[in-house]
């Protein structure tokens, strides 16, 4: 080991740029490899919701205090990324409607800021919403754009001295007594191999983490689990709507820079790499986006796509009812070496998926730094190309 240790991050989306930008912060010499584009897999095709914690306020809890905590934290450190538009939470039939007090009460425990609107006001803010919604109460959703977000975190751990190496698709991890000690990689652009030598290994490959862990005989918890969004070619809402019930398929519609985005199912698949868009999940979008805002039936569809969460899920059980918080696997508990995978999570909680991974590669190489993260303001995301 060399005396600034070497880590090497498998994965350029928001938790894996999140995680080069708190390593190199504490001072370690970070290589990224990533087999795409920045922001090329789950995270740059994902709803674009900074999230206030309120879609997880009553079934998972855990989830929702991470999401209103880091949405805190982003909002101080990448400021003119986000787009702190505001959220509503609106009740379409006695069903939702009954759901209200519920809601108000989780989001509450939860420490989420949530209030009821009075529908006239709410019709003012949203005059596209459908004008029959029995209650609307507002929470602090935000929205941000994926790839400028990955590329902020990037082009700070760049200004530490982090290398990002894009097109690098990972052909295997290096192994020498029992321990990973680097990673053999393909430049798509050139052709050519190289290794990659490493004090450690993290994987950060969202729901591809179980292709890298498998490269050293190792298996992760984590379920790949689509959802297909569909995108309108017209900005319809001001604020992300909601339904004002637990999750399920059609429930939220995000605006994004002049689109609307219409979200999701949810199944599993094996490959992450192979998920179709199934007809009949675009037909439910469009058919759960007229109910909250009718005008979806009169706007073109501009891009419908399916993309899968890296979901941990240790029980097998229905992927609506998966926790969406996340988990750091040290793999030294299975005998080996060099490797951390961290999984799960939103692209919302990706800064405390890097500092609870960070911690772990510390306490490891034995470099007692403490996380800066939460008070370093990023630079501008146009920084990685200067």
């Amino acid at each position: 080991m060399t005396s600034i240790p070497r880590v090497v991050v498998i994965g350029a989306g928001s938790t894996g740029a999140a995680t080069a930008h708190d390593l190199a912060l504490r001072g370690f010499l970070v290589t990224v490899v990533e087999r795409g584009e920045i922001a090329s897999g789950t995270s740059g095709r994902n709803h674009c919701l900074l999230h206030s914690g309120g879609r997880y306020a009553v079934n998972d809890q855990e989830s929702a205090r991470e999401c209103i905590s880091e949405r805190r934290t982003l909002e101080e450190i990448m400021p003119d990324l986000l787009e702190r538009n505001g959220g509503l939470f609106v009740a379409l039939n006695e069903e939702d409607l009954a759901f209200k007090e519920t809601f108000l009460a989780a989001c509450e425990v939860c420490g989420i800021p949530a209030r009821e609107l009075p529908l006239a006001r709410v019709r003012k803010m949203e005059p596209f919403l459908n004008p029959d919604v029995l209650a609307a109460v507002e929470v602090p959703d935000a929205v941000f754009e994926p790839f400028h977000f990955c590329l902020a975190f990037l082009a700070t751990a760049r200004t530490n001295g982090a290398e990002v190496r894009t097109y690098n698709e990972v052909l295997e991890l290096r192994t020498e007594g029992g321990a990973v000690s680097g990673l053999k990689v393909r430049d798509h652009r050139t052709g050519v191999t190289s290794m990659i030598g490493a004090d450690l290994v993290v994987n950060a490959a969202g729901p591809w983490v179980g292709e890298i862990a498998a490269m050293a005989g190792l298996s992760v918890p984590v379920t790949p689990t689509p959802g297909v969004m569909v995108t309108m070619d017209v900005r319809l809402n001001n604020l992300v709507i909601n339904r004002l019930n637990r999750p399920a398929d059609g429930d939220i519609v995000v605006p994004q820079r002049a689109t609307s985005i219409i979200g999701t199912t949810s199944w599993v698949v094996e490959d992450p790499d192979l998920i179709p868009v199934p007809p009949d999940h675009v037909s439910r979008m469009l058919a759960c986006g007229q109910q909250l805002i009718p005008a979806v039936a009169k706007v073109k569809v501009r891009a419908s796509v399916a993309v899968a969460r890296p979901l941990v899920n240790k029980t097998g059980g229905d992927s609506r009812n998966v926790s969406r918080t996340f988990e750091c696997f040290d793999h030294a508990a299975e005998g080996v070496e060099g490797l951390v995978t961290i999984a799960g999570g939103k692209t919302t909680s990706s800064r405390a998926m890097a500092e609870r991974v960070a911690d772990v590669v510390c306490a490891k190489l034995d470099k007692q730094v403490p996380c800066r993260t939460r008070e370093t303001a990023l630079v501008s995301y146009r920084d990685y190309y200067r």
